[in-house]
């Protein structure tokens, strides 16, 4: 029984460690801190859904929002028909791309997934999914070996080409041979950050702040009513603070005279 139960412990601890390595091995290069101001800023929201438009939604689609829930970023029907619908398209409709699944994958080698939700759904052990995407946005480089010319240090092997290179320009990444200090034999390569070779229409700040509304954008996309929910938590949390003292003093005033 004693001798069961070890090997039983034995292949639970085996099983964590190789859990806890994978973790590690996905964990990747830490996620930079996505400005969390920017989803609050009505200006920054309409810049990234400009953004959207023009560089995201010719290959993803966002099937589960409609053009006109730009309303609650205080952008008329007028100026959506003008600056962010394409021809055809009409106010109410859904934010579909007109690319065939099969010509998707024939392209790219997968479909690109629809980003009604991405920033919802990316959030993991480095941080939220708004940190996810505002380092994969900046995490492009260029790799010939790809068939795409570009990599991501986010998400290495990526099928997505850099659609935003003309803004951000061409960079490489510069990796290091480190040897494991556990085991000398072993041999990584460690990423020591980016060069510029090329540069792009805006420069680091302006591309890091465009990027930070166009992330903004997605992870309002996700919940376009997280802004208004916050706001009227703040105000619940604050009445049911005010309920509680009335309630705890009401409560000592009716037994103050029971013995």
């Amino acid at each position: 029984m004693k001798r069961t139960l070890a090997s039983l412990l034995a292949v639970v601890a085996l099983f964590a460690g190789l859990c806890a390595g994978a973790r590690a091995n996905e964990a990747g290069p830490a996620w930079d801190k996505f400005p969390k101001d920017r989803i609050s800023d009505v200006a920054a929201l309409q810049n990234g859904a400009k953004i959207f438009v023009n560089y995201c939604l010719n290959c993803h689609s966002a099937a589960y929002m409609r053009y006109n829930r730009m309303h609650d970023i205080e952008l008329s029907d007028d100026q959506i028909k003008k600056n962010l619908l394409f021809a055809g398209d009409k106010v109410g409709d859904l934010m579909t791309v007109a690319m065939a699944p099969k010509d998707a994958k024939a392209w790219f080698g997968a479909q690109p997934p629809d980003l009604s939700v991405i920033a919802r759904s990316r959030a993991g052990e480095n941080g939220s999914g708004a940190d996810y995407l505002y380092t994969y946005m900046r995490g492009f480089y260029r790799d010939e070996s790809r068939p795409t010319g570009w990599n991501n240090l986010v998400y290495p092997a990526v099928a997505m080409p850099h659609v935003l290179w003309e803004l951000q320009g061409e960079q490489r990444a510069i990796f290091a041979e480190e040897k494991d200090p556990h085991d000398p034999a072993k041999v990584t390569h460690v990423f020591k950050g980016f060069e510029q070779t090329k540069p792009g229409s805006l420069n680091k700040a302006d591309y890091d702040l465009a990027m930070a509304d166009l992330v903004a954008y997605l992870q309002w996309m996700g919940e376009p009513a997280q802004t208004q929910r916050v706001r009227l938590g703040v105000w619940v949390l604050l009445f049911l603070g005010i309920l509680t003292v009335l309630a705890w003093r009401m409560n000592a005033a009716f037994w103050k005279n029971v013995k």
